[in-house]
């Protein structure tokens, strides 16, 4: 009782906030909603923008890709393991608690629990409290990314989430796609406090009366987030001003935004792959690798670029995009459907077989047409695809099963690496470390493995190039998976939000500082 009346107090004091200025809501329309308040449940841009929204974390990225102070104030390296935090004073949580050093080290060894994120964390030791407000975040070897993955420390408040539910479960419980505590209560630092969601239809957030950043230019009082799944309802609704702001713009849209008196459109290139990967533990003709690059020689990514995407990304042979430490420039997209058919009659499938797929229809920019165009391209060699198409809350679970022989997964590099991508997408599935956790191909290569955990710990730039784009190499001449493209990046808005200034390449917009005319 004691709990949801502090909650109450905080909204109330949101109240407040809104009285003491001019009220301005947000009416804002994404393809999908978030899957749940948890901030670990899933590794995902949805659920990285919540968490901006619901809690702060340590540092993040500005717009220079350099890192700027939030909850941590200031930090020093000590050593070649140790970098220790400084955290700001007087911040409280949602809930009316105070936040310590000692929600950090909770949420920091939670986080070493969750599947999604415990692979991210392997470079680290431990995280020890000095004090109350003071941290220290020390790796088991010398780690250059250190203060990239401070910026996935979102401190969530250890009290709030004590002692047990009304089913006797204990509230700090982290399970994927389950009705956890944790997956429908939230305690955080951040700008919003949750009052109102009815998952698939609406989430409603007030501003936080006691939101410690006063500097923030933010005037948002409150924000309806409304998922619209189909692109083109999405685009009219702002247009009709039924809504303020949109995202992701399709790609067929852009000039009709961009034309509207109405109307802002924000563009920027791009760093999330679009893949497919191919199952190899369910389909034995996979673990050939004649067949597999049969399929990547079978699929005309750059036509996909020109007629699917309207020209709003670029075609990809690799992980790893352009400034990128491990891209590889010679590396090119390889469409030739006569190669294609070659290899499949010396791998001995000249005849084919049929595979299932699955992909989903509100993730990624046109992710359905994308999938039907592949499913088409693949059945000129005759591999024959039964394609299932889904909102992406019920494609999760299935992607987390491996349950189609072909997956679609896209993926931008959490720590603006090249190695995120490895250590997510092709290293060898590992339960215990969390490495693989999104690769549903089951591809293993011990020799990717080897050198994208020595690239942990190489602090030399040019030895770490060399061996990130040895990675880059080693797949493309695997066919480890099918690239696609590099997605673009647009948001559009009324006229009057200024969103110019809160997006980012990450893809997710700082909401706490929008400012409203």
């Amino acid at each position: 009782m004691k709990k949801l009346v502090t909650l109450a107090t905080s909204i109330l004091l949101s109240l407040t906030f809104v009285m003491g200025a001019q009220a301005k809501t947000l009416r804002l329309a994404y393809d999908a909603d978030p899957v749940s308040l948890d901030p670990h449940e899933q590794l995902s841009g949805g659920m990285l923008q919540l968490s901006h929204m619901i809690f702060d974390p340590l540092v993040r990225w500005n717009k220079e890709m350099t890192f700027d102070p939030r909850l941590a104030k200031s930090w020093e390296r000590l050593d070649e393991y140790t970098v220790r935090f400084h955290l700001r004073k007087g911040i409280k949580f949602h809930s009316g608690n105070p936040f310590t050093a000692k929600d950090v080290v909770w949420t920091f060894e939670r986080l070493k629990q969750s599947a999604d994120f415990k692979g991210l964390f392997q470079p680290f030791k431990e995280l020890n409290a000095v004090d109350d407000y003071t941290i220290d975040l020390v790796t088991s070897k010398p780690y250059p990314l250190v203060m990239h993955m401070a910026t996935y420390i979102f401190p969530m408040d250890s009290k709030f989430y004590s002692g047990t539910d009304k089913n006797g479960n204990p509230k700090e419980m982290l399970k994927k796609h389950a009705d956890t505590y944790a997956s429908t209560h939230a305690s955080g630092t951040g700008p919003y406090i949750v009052s109102k969601r009815q998952q698939g239809v609406r989430v409603d957030f007030k501003r936080f009366g006691d939101y410690w950043d006063k500097k923030s230019p933010g005037n948002v009082t409150d924000i309806v987030l409304t998922p619209i799944k189909e692109s083109p309802t999405r685009v009219a609704a702002l247009l009709s001003g039924d809504v303020d702001f949109i995202a992701p713009v399709p790609p067929t849209d852009l000039k009709r935004i961009r034309k509207s008196p109405k109307a802002e459109l924000v563009t920027m290139s791009g760093t999330r792959i679009i893949t497919f990967q191919l199952n190899q533990k369910r389909r034995a003709e996979f673990e050939n690798k004649q067949v597999r690059q049969a399929m990547v020689y079978a699929v005309n990514n750059v036509g996909i670029v020109k007629k699917i995407m309207k020209g709003f990304a670029t075609p990809a042979a690799q992980q790893s995009p352009k400034g990128y430490t491990g891209h590889v420039a010679s590396l090119e997209p390889r469409y030739d459907l006569a190669k294609a058919e070659h290899l499949m009659k010396e791998a001995g499938y000249e005849k084919g077989f049929t595979v299932t797929m699955m992909a989903p229809n509100n993730r990624y920019v046109n992710d359905a047409k994308i999938a039907q165009a592949v499913a088409s391209m693949l059945s000129k060699i005759n591999i024959r695809v039964d394609l299932k198409t889904m909102p992406k809350a019920q494609y999760w679970p299935k992607f987390d099963e491996r349950a189609a022989d072909i997956m679609m997964i896209g993926w931008h590099s959490d720590t603006e690496d090249s190695a995120n991508f490895s250590e997510f997408l092709v290293m060898c599935s590992d339960e215990k470390t969390g490495y693989g956790q999104y690769n549903s191909g089951n591809y293993c290569n011990k020799a990717v493995d080897k050198l994208i955990l020595a690239s942990q710990g190489e602090t030399d730039e040019a030895k770490r190039t060399a061996m990130l784009q040895q990675v880059e190499k080693i797949l493309y001449d695997d066919a480890a998976f099918v690239p696609l493209h590099w997605q673009d990046l647009a948001w559009a808005s009324r006229k009057g939000v200024h969103i110019e200034k809160i997006v980012n390449v990450m893809n997710f917009p700082y909401l706490g500082d929008l400012v409203i005319d």
